[in-house]
């Protein structure tokens, strides 16, 4: 892969290094495009070609089910993770006495839905990490008989630690639980199968490692779940006969677009198909191994830099999301200088939180160590 070239493809790389898209990512600039020319026709047109979105609209719902293996008709257009969160723990049959399942260190998003449910009883068990990462026994001696639901992310926010979901989903296939994932850590840059990995409910924003604008996310369930769920949400494009507005039928449709509720983001989701078209042309299985080598090599200079990487970096373990310990650093400080010179980090639980993408390179990471190095308190 010419990664170089690929470059061309992302505008940010003429001004930034940019190393946060565990935040809000930049554009590519096939998303940038569609969004213009999206714009443009309706400055022009108004909704005359409104045919033509709605076929592309379509079309990014298969593209969507091409990354992660799922049928189109499983997925909903959602504004963020957040909401498809909240469809699930909305909807779900909850009775007093239930629990729910996650990890002490969950990004808000993941716990605030769930801590909502105590008005009705539910009770929100939090697992707690060993150092660094969230051990299968530990959430497997959380669960009970009263466990309805396990829900995780697919890489924690802060720690870059990266769940097994295919164990995750075979303990709570055994143990008779729905498994609910945030994927919005890991959709872009690390596979995932759902017809292969025993996962119940997904939901992901397109403002990360999707490459896309903010307001444009997924959701997906399982098909034979879908009458699990009260429909929470419903509007007029929830029924079969949606465009039929003269017709009153209150028949929900047998899919995931019964959470679609009304007229969609569709300039987000135009943006989305058009990085989805990039990533999946360059293939995930590439993509993968190159953020993987790109921050293995990150945390190797970091060591030898002086820095403690706070990351599991076992095979199995690794994301695109490095968290660093930098000696004695203000590390608020330090993300604000870092951007001064053009290097663009973050920070989380008072780690420096470093997220490359495929199109980052050695030289890059090479230049961010270097800065960080400065800082260290020896």
């Amino acid at each position: 892969m010419d990664w170089a070239a690929l470059r061309e493809g992302c505008p940010v790389t003429r001004r930034w290094a940019f190393f946060d898209h565990a935040a809000v990512a930049p554009l590519t600039a096939r998303a940038q495009q569609a969004i213009v020319e999206w714009a443009a026709d309706m400055a022009e047109n108004g909704d005359v070609n409104e045919p033509r979105w709605n076929r592309r609209v379509e079309e990014v719902r298969g593209l969507a089910g091409q990354l992660f293996n799922a049928d189109p008709l499983d997925l909903a257009f959602v504004k963020n993770t957040s909401e498809g969160v909240g469809i699930v723990a909305e909807g779900f049959p909850w009775q007093a006495g239930d629990n729910v399942v996650t990890a002490a260190e969950e990004y808000p998003a993941n716990l605030y839905p769930w801590m909502n449910l105590e008005s009705r009883g539910v009770e929100l068990r939090r697992v707690a990490s060993r150092d660094n990462r969230i051990e299968i026994d530990d959430l497997r001696a959380a669960i009970d008989g009263r466990t309805r639901l396990v829900s995780l992310s697919y890489v924690e926010f802060a720690s870059g630690f990266c769940n097994d979901l295919a164990a995750i989903g075979e303990l709570c296939r055994q143990r008779g639980v729905y498994f609910f994932v945030d994927a919005i850590q890991g959709l872009g840059v690390l596979p995932l199968d759902v017809r292969q990995t025993p996962v119940d409910f997904l939901a992901a924003d397109g403002h990360k490692w999707l490459l896309s604008a903010e307001g444009a996310g997924l959701f997906y369930i399982r098909r034979e779940l879908v009458d699990l769920l009260h429909p929470v949400g419903v509007g007029w494009n929830s029924v079969v006969g949606a465009r039929d507005f003269g017709r009153i039928d209150f028949q929900l449709k047998p899919h995931a677009g019964r959470w679609e509720s009304g007229s969609l983001n569709v300039a987000g989701i135009t943006a989305l198909g058009a990085s989805l078209e990039w990533l999946l042309a360059i293939g995930l299985p590439a993509i993968t191994a190159r953020v993987l080598e790109l921050t293995d090599h990150l945390c190797r200079r970091a060591a030898a830099a002086g820095m403690q990487v706070f990351s599991s970096r076992r095979p199995e373990d690794r994301s695109g999301i490095v968290s660093l310990i930098v000696p004695g650093a203000d590390v608020r400080q330090l993300v604000r200088h870092c951007r001064s010179q053009g290097i663009v980090i973050n920070q989380r639980a008072g780690r420096v939180r470093v997220s490359p993408h495929c199109y980052n390179t050695v030289e890059e990471i090479d230049r961010l160590v270097e800065l960080l190095r400065a800082a260290v308190v020896r």
